[in-house]
């Protein structure tokens, strides 16, 4: 163990000054807290050390891996949103490999049997409805509770430079909403560990022996580019810049490019025009197998061009407008559309017919309180 930290310490010299360091490739950091220890992992297909799975770089350091927990998308990173993961046996390495997505969200204990520490290591993008956030609160939660150490190893937040949207009511709170933050909270996986230790959002919080491995040299504000897909719907930048202010659309009758090459970046219908761009979604195995208006040519707006980046209104306020003139259904999925923006109150401003300006008054007391709330625990600046 000892020659491969000097070795891999030494690997890194060739890093110009001030480049940003992911925590998975800062190994210094974590190999020794995993010396004889028995270790299971959540990750999934953006758990990478350089080119390698953070999975088989454990074990080529003699890292003693027992069990893989897969968040929602699977262990690879190839299931639909929403698509129950079944336990499996992972065929490169043999090790085991447990569903948190589905019917057990939270790890019992009979899963974590014989496990000294967890290691979270999961690209996120920064807004609350990603539910790999949720997904490390249950972990934390089955840490604190079974007395089991918890390493997080944080990575950039392409969203990081925002923070906007309604802060979550906690009536809604749901898979798609657990805490009392807002819909862009513009803080790492690491940052929102402590937070949510800190703030007591777990039980047996105090309990939690958590370690945060940060990433070097990084700032909130700066561009960072995915070197992997973080799900199969969000395929490139520019879906992950999308994705604040499309998500919403899930709730509505409005199609945002699922079953099609360009998911997030798109959006349409059938029955009520919205643009001029053509596109038809399709069923596609992995990452749609059946989206919504399904073989339907749909009239709508190609935003693969659009600088539009942090928590967008407009595009939601003039949809709605459409289908009211159009005498069409706006919000199929009225409940759904209340978890995700972890209020009733956007919605309901919405269909009263409230401006942008008005409705972004709305929550600016409670994102002053959100940043003040929140400011122990940053990292970065």
């Amino acid at each position: 163990m000892r020659k491969l930290m000097m070795f891999m310490v030494a690997a890194l010299w060739w890093i110009p000054a001030q480049a940003t360091v992911i925590a998975a490739d800062r190994p210094a950091e974590y190999l020794p807290l995993l010396a004889d220890k028995n270790v299971a992992l959540v990750v999934n297909q953006t758990s990478r050390v350089g080119d390698q799975h953070l999975v088989d770089f454990l074990l080529e350091n003699d890292v003693n891996v027992v069990k893989v927990l897969a968040p929602e998308h699977g262990f690879r990173g190839d299931a639909g949103a929403g698509e129950t993961i079944n336990d499996a046996v992972d065929t490169r390495t043999g090790l085991p490999i447990l569903s948190i997505y589905g019917k057990t969200k939270k790890p019992s204990a009979e899963m974590l049997a014989g496990v000294d520490t967890i290691i979270f290591d999961i690209q996120d993008v920064g807004a609350r409805f990603y539910t790999y956030i949720s997904t490390m609160h249950y972990v934390m939660e089955a840490a604190a509770e079974q007395g089991l150490a918890m390493i997080v190893l944080d990575r950039p937040n392409p969203n990081g430079a925002y923070v906007d949207g309604p802060v979550l009511d906690l009536e809604f709170q749901s898979f798609v909403g657990m805490h009392e933050i807002p819909l862009l909270h513009g803080m790492t996986v690491g940052e929102l560990a402590l937070m949510i230790k800190g703030e007591g959002w777990i039980k047996a919080a105090d309990e939690l022996a958590l370690t945060v491995v940060p990433v070097s040299d990084y700032q909130r504000d700066e561009a960072y580019t995915l070197p992997v897909a973080p799900s199969p719907n969000l395929p490139n930048a520019q879906a992950i810049q999308l994705y604040p202010s499309l998500c919403l659309f899930e709730a509505t009758a409005v199609s945002i490019g699922r079953g099609t090459e360009f998911p997030f970046q798109v959006m349409g219908h059938d029955e009520v025009p919205l643009g001029e761009f053509r596109f038809t979604p399709r069923s596609l195995p992995q990452s749609a197998p059946t989206p919504k208006l399904q073989d339907q040519q749909l009239s709508g707006i190609d935003l693969r061009d659009s600088d539009l980046r942090g928590f967008d209104l407009s595009l939601l306020l003039e949809a709605h407008q459409a289908f009211k003139e159009a005498g069409v259904t706006f919000f199929t999925a009225p409940d759904f559309m209340d978890k995700l923006s972890g209020t009733d109150k956007l919605r309901k401003a919405i269909e009263a017919g409230h401006s942008e300006a008005e409705i972004r008054a709305s929550w600016q007391t409670a994102l002053t309180q959100f940043k003040q709330r929140r400011a122990p625990y940053l990292l970065y600046p």
